[in-house]
């Protein structure tokens, strides 16, 4: 999915010359890794920023981001269904991701299933394989 639709999405937003450097299975990022991503937000110029994640570890990279940056609306999203298994959630959940990074506050949130969640109130479960508010 990411290769048919990289070329489309820098002509649309502002991607980094190496986002393909960037790329790795969530589930194999280290602190290391989030703390490249948190730098990187920093340094954009943008204060509304879209991230595509995967959803094992999306909570983490959200905690990492909002400990680290409070100027910024930054939005992760990604899909409960991976593409390649045919009828991905994806494309909806990045559409419905788009719009919230054009419209909520300053803040890290996790936008899934046409909703959204703060960072520190968001957890996924994972028998369901939903998103849902902690408290």
């Amino acid at each position: 999915m990411i290769d048919k639709t990289a070329g489309f999405l820098e002509q649309i937003i502002n991607i980094p010359e190496d986002y393909a450097k960037q790329m790795i299975d969530s589930l194999n990022m280290t602190h290391s890794d989030r703390e490249i991503t948190l730098d990187n937000c920093r340094k954009a110029e943008d204060d509304r920023i879209l991230i595509t994640h995967g959803t094992d570890t999306m909570v983490e990279t959200a905690k990492v981001l909002a400990k680290g940056i409070k100027n910024k609306t930054i939005v992760l999203t990604g899909a409960a269904i991976p593409y390649k298994f045919g009828s991905s959630d994806g494309l909806f959940n990045l559409g419905s991701a788009l719009a919230f990074t054009q419209t909520l506050p300053p803040g890290v949130y996790i936008a899934m299933n046409g909703k959204y969640f703060t960072w520190d109130n968001v957890r996924k479960n994972k028998d369901l394989c939903e998103f849902e508010k902690i408290k």
